[in-house]
């Protein structure tokens, strides 16, 4: 599928639960007339088939090592030059990927959405704007409480033990450092209408 536009890539960064997808969905109704795809980093973890469920589930997937950060490069260059590509699923429950694709055209605006895409320096170059998604820390806790228990069929207990374990001190060492390279810092995302209606004024003059 060949075409003739340059795509305009957003970056949407910040902490878990923080806001990106509210904020994500809000860009694909705005820009919704202009032909728009949505990459999220989570597609791109890796596949762990080796390893049993429990084990799985022990692994730290805030670190920068636990994405295929290189395929989702490679996967963004392919719809810059007009060819769809094949994504990988990505399964919360089972910890792993599932061996079904994606099928994804290239699209006037490309969304990629996630914790750590303003941490890898190939990825950030490819983005015509750079977005963090900046919330309280008490916040996104309490979202991503209500989030992994509600639908990625998670306890409590656990969804504490991987925070205090994993998400908190990556979050500390790699999220909130990225947020240097952002071109805009939006308090609460999506919630945040006066930001959000900037932001889309500014990805229009872009597209234009």
């Amino acid at each position: 599928m060949d075409t003739t536009f340059t795509p305009t890539i957003i970056g949407v960064a910040g902490g878990s639960a923080s806001g990106k997808s509210t904020l994500v969905r809000k860009l694909q109704e705005a820009f919704a007339e202009e032909q728009v795809t949505t990459l999220c980093h989570d597609f791109y973890y890796k596949a762990h088939n080796d390893l049993s469920l429990s084990e799985r589930s022990a692994l730290n997937y805030d670190h920068p090592d636990a994405f295929d950060t290189d395929m989702m490069i490679e996967d963004i260059m392919a719809l810059k030059a007009g060819k769809s590509i094949h994504r990988p699923v990505y399964s919360f429950t089972e910890h792993n990927r599932l061996p079904q694709t994606v099928l994804v055209h290239p699209a006037k605006v490309i969304i990629l959405d996630g914790i750590l895409i303003l941490e890898n320096k190939t990825l950030r170059e490819l983005m015509d704007v750079r977005v963090y998604v900046d919330t309280d820390d008490d916040v996104r806790l309490a979202r991503r409480l209500v989030r992994d228990v509600q639908e990625r069929g998670r306890d409590m207990s656990s969804v504490l033990k991987q925070y205090f374990s994993t998400v908190k001190p990556m979050h500390r060492d790699f999220v909130e450092p990225s947020k240097r390279y952002a071109n805009i810092i939006i308090p609460e995302g999506g919630f945040n209408s006066v930001a959000l209606a900037l932001l889309i004024e500014n990805i229009r003059s872009l597209i234009q």
